[in-house]
């Protein structure tokens, strides 16, 4: 066997190995090279057997820290605030235990989950199409719905086209991790949703978070580390789903062009939020939507479904179709689910007013809570006020006492964020009262004032 081969990438796995061995024999290295070759990562390990840890659920460190933080709650009389079984709709209100509460742990900005209309469209898509589509759209799961859906999608951003994935999630991990590779770099704000960093950990590009919306530290990096690297993307969320305020679209443009990358904008909630008709940033920078690589969405918030989205140019959304495994290898959204959130879209558009009410209520909710003292973080009263507490354990019994006086917000606690960021997150709806926002933003500073004194 020739000892370098110039196709060594071509070689089996075991002519490999052999190929080695002989390197390292003729350096007399023979015994480090088999204990090398004999470890998954090629690190030198000692044979041993292994330990419970490795194999049973029960045992992982994980899972033990787990049952630390759930007994130290317990401890401290902290009821679990999470997986609240709900008995029917919600909206601005919920039905938990036979009780009714006020609501602001959900993404119905527009109340359009129950509207009739968007009901009877998943009802009529059921009857027409059943219940799934039973297979990859790729291989024989399209249906006519998803196109509409799709078109609908682009136009909404003034897109050449849209493609529709199944979960929101998957949506930004398959997007990214497909799009980019290890020769390529993808800078991040550092508050971006975890969805576009598990993307980024699976594409196997260098990653930089720059600082929240700061475009002069974002200009620097890439003035360092453009040259050095195939394809540049940069992420950004039109609302922040943890604090509320928005990215400075005109200017990430702006840079996207000059350092000639991609520019990904995370629309979850903003869709339905922002712009006079809701059709998210872009219309509120008057950004066409040309000028964004990939506009990404869900259907779970505003557009009352399931699911995700990417809209941009017609090769960007046939190269996903083609390549994103979370596409591809993913059965398609369930048409009840496209055809409630084609209806909501349309609603959405047709009623302003909708989206009106929400600000009216977002704003009244901010300066409610300014005015009672209570830490709202970089909120600009739109759909998303956090109240933050600076402690979990903290965040935890605000949303106990809370819950208790018939509000239901939930908390943020680390590692979600930072120890010193956790909060309560407030979903602000159009369907609220502002007698019910009122209500909430006093009880919540009683609640504060009372935990403090502690």
């Amino acid at each position: 066997m020739p000892e370098s081969p110039r196709n060594f990438g071509l070689l089996s796995t075991q002519e490999k190995q052999e190929l080695l061995k002989q390197a390292f024999k003729r350096r007399g290295g023979e015994s480090l090279a088999a204990q090398n070759l004999a470890s998954p990562n090629g690190a030198a390990q000692a044979d041993r057997e292994p330990d419970d840890s490795t194999w049973q659920v029960e045992k992982f460190p994980a899972y033990q820290q787990l049952l630390v933080h759930r007994a130290a709650a317990s401890h401290m009389g902290v009821d679990n605030p999470f997986f609240t079984l709900h008995e029917g709709r919600v909206g601005a209100t919920t039905t938990v235990d036979g009780r009714e509460i006020l609501n602001f742990s959900n993404y119905n900005y527009l109340g359009l989950n129950d509207d009739p209309r968007v009901i009877a469209a998943a009802k009529s898509a059921l009857d027409r199409y059943g219940v799934s589509a039973a297979a990859s759209r790729v291989v024989s799961g399209e249906r006519p719905i998803h196109r509409e859906l799709e078109q609908a999608l682009a136009a909404l951003h003034g897109a050449e086209d849209a493609v529709a994935f199944v979960s929101g999630v998957s949506t930004n991990v398959t997007t990214i991790g497909s799009l980019m590779g290890s020769r390529d770099l993808i800078l991040h704000d550092r508050l971006i949703h975890n969805s576009a960093v598990q993307g980024a950990l699976l594409s196997g590009a260098t990653r930089i978070p720059y600082p929240h919306n700061d475009m002069a530290a974002l200009r620097q990096i890439l003035d360092a580390r453009r040259t050095h690297h195939e394809k540049v993307l940069i992420v950004a969320e039109g609302v922040y789903s943890m604090d509320g305020d928005i990215c400075p679209l005109d200017q990430l443009v702006e840079i996207k062009r000059r350092y000639r990358a991609l520019l990904l904008v995370d629309e979850a909630h903003s869709i339905g939020v922002l712009g006079a008709r809701g059709r998210g940033i872009g219309e509120h920078f008057g950004i066409a939507g040309a000028d964004v690589d990939l506009w990404m969405g869900t259907l779970s918030k505003t557009l009352s479904g399931c699911g995700g989205y990417i809209a941009g140019g017609k090769a960007m959304v046939e190269l996903l179709k083609f390549t994103a495994p979370g596409f591809v290898y993913s059965v398609g959204m369930a048409p009840a689910l496209a055809a409630a959130s084609r209806a909501a879209l349309d609603c959405m558009l047709a009623e302003p007013g909708r989206i009106e009410a929400l600000r009216a209520n977002g704003k009244l909710f901010l300066e409610l809570a300014t005015q009672h003292g209570l830490d709202v973080g970089l909120s600009q009263g739109l759909n998303i006020v956090p109240v933050i507490t600076g402690k979990s354990v903290t965040a935890a019994r605000l949303a106990n006492a809370l819950f208790k006086r018939g509000i239901n917000a939930n908390p943020i606690i680390y590692p979600a964020v930072e120890e010193r960021a956790a909060r309560l997150r407030f979903f602000i709806s159009s369907m609220h009262s502002a007698d019910q926002i009122r209500e909430a933003v006093s009880v919540t500073a009683e609640e504060s004032r009372r935990l403090s004194a502690a």
